[in-house]
């Protein structure tokens, strides 16, 4: 084959192909810059004429060609700037110059590392991990500057934590629930956290949010009321009734330590941690098998038959039409929950009452921080499959890679 076929094959603007050579593992192939191509000055930008005062080469790989890897040996012209008298080599478009790979290779490594590990990706190419690490790193870094400034904001959004390393190490998450993207994120989970992503979209834009739909952290909520004070702050519903949940369970591991001490093989049998998941479940969805058990369990021990009580008591408040109707109910389930005698439910009643105003605002803007759970699914998917990360920039750039606005499924 000819050597303009290479050229052409290569698609390299302004470059041609002097010498191709058979190495093993694949093709060495040297371009050399047209005569006619402008010398790029790599300090200052500017396009310079004159003498060349020297030429170096660099290796870069590149995409495979007719089925083979491909180490491009690049010949890079040298010239003396005017401006300040150095010598600096010329500035190549198409080829990244601290990873020294093509800008078409990495947007390689790039996509690959969107469904797979650096690892995975790099025994693909032919590379190792890190320098795999390196270059997926500086190719985030160049997106976010263009997708992720200044910071995306959001009319409707959902803010959630989620764990990123073991000792209580979490991050904050902020998802537009409309586009159903992450567009902003930064380590640790106080009002402070989220000061700052309020502070980066400015007043104007804080005007706009229409909607807040949090997990009952005061520390979101105190921060959005400063910032955002025309949103509707939710208290999202799935968060609700996984701590109404939680507190039948405390309930059910209370009485279960109390019947093993007591040596009660029927409750002990009705109560174990197999069975939890019938406490539950919503009515209509237990099976008649399910019903039984919960009828005998309910028959046998007091505090469990209350908490059930008052469980299905709490999901009736939005089943209600409107918020004047489930007011009332919550205030008077909160009531209830106050007086029962159980020490879990009382302490919840507490709470409820204290965030009455934002369980209520769902019937107001029936938004939900679903989106935010499924999210952090994928971002503890993400980090078993690196197993841990130890840059924390390079993870928050990754969740915007697999669940933002540095996907490339996304890319225009």
């Amino acid at each position: 084959m000819r050597r303009y076929s290479i050229t052409r094959a290569l698609g390299l603007p302004e470059y041609k192909v002097s010498e191709v050579r058979s190495e093993l593992g694949g093709l060495q192939i040297r371009v050399e810059p047209y005569k006619r191509k402008p010398f790029i000055c790599s300090g200052c930008g500017e396009v310079h004429v004159g003498k060349i005062n020297s030429r170096k080469t660099v290796a870069a790989d590149d995409l495979g060609l007719f089925g083979q890897r491909v180490r491009l040996i690049v010949v890079k012209r040298r010239m003396r700037c005017p401006r300040d008298g150095r010598l600096y080599v010329e500035s190549v478009a198409w080829l990244k110059p601290r990873a020294r790979v093509t800008d078409r290779f990495a947007e390689d490594v790039y996509r690959l590392t969107s469904i797979t590990t650096n690892t995975e990706a790099g025994w693909y190419l032919g590379i190792d991990d890190e320098r795999v690490y390196r270059i997926d790193l500086e190719t985030l870094e160049e997106l976010a500057k263009k997708k992720l400034e200044p910071t995306p904001a959001a009319e409707n959004m959902s803010v959630d934590e989620v764990a990123w390393r073991k000792y209580y190490r979490y991050l904050t998450n902020v998802i537009d629930v409309d586009a159903r993207r992450v567009i902003w994120n930064s380590m640790g989970r106080t009002s402070e956290v989220l000061d700052r992503y309020y502070d980066s979209i400015g007043t104007e834009n804080c005007v706009r949010i229409k909607s807040v739909a949090l997990d009952g952290a005061m520390t979101y909520i105190s921060s959005t009321s400063n910032k955002a004070r025309n949103a509707v702050i939710v208290y999202d519903k799935f968060h609700v009734v996984q701590k109404l949940n939680t507190t039948v369970d405390t309930v059910r591991k209370l009485e279960l330590r109390k019947a093993r001490k007591e040596d009660r093989t029927d409750l002990i049998n009705l109560m174990g941690c197999k069975q939890r998941f019938v406490l539950l479940k919503k009515k209509e969805n237990l099976s008649d098998g399910q019903k039984d058990h919960l009828a005998r369990l309910c028959a046998l021990n007091e505090p469990i038959y209350k908490a059930m009580l008052l469980k299905d008591g709490f999901l009736e408040v939005y089943t209600k039409p409107d918020e004047s109707s489930a007011e009332e109910c919550l205030n008077s389930w909160i009531a209830q929950a106050a007086s029962s005698g159980i020490p879990a439910f009382a302490a919840l009643a507490e709470k409820f009452r204290n965030k009455a105003r934002y369980i209520l605002n769902w019937f107001k803007n029936r938004i939900s921080s679903a989106i935010s759970e499924g999210i952090n699914n994928k971002i503890k998917r993400l980090k078993r499959m690196a197993y841990g990360y130890r840059n924390a920039r390079y993870f928050l750039l990754k969740i915007h890679q697999h669940c933002g606005l540095l996907s490339p499924r996304f890319s225009p």
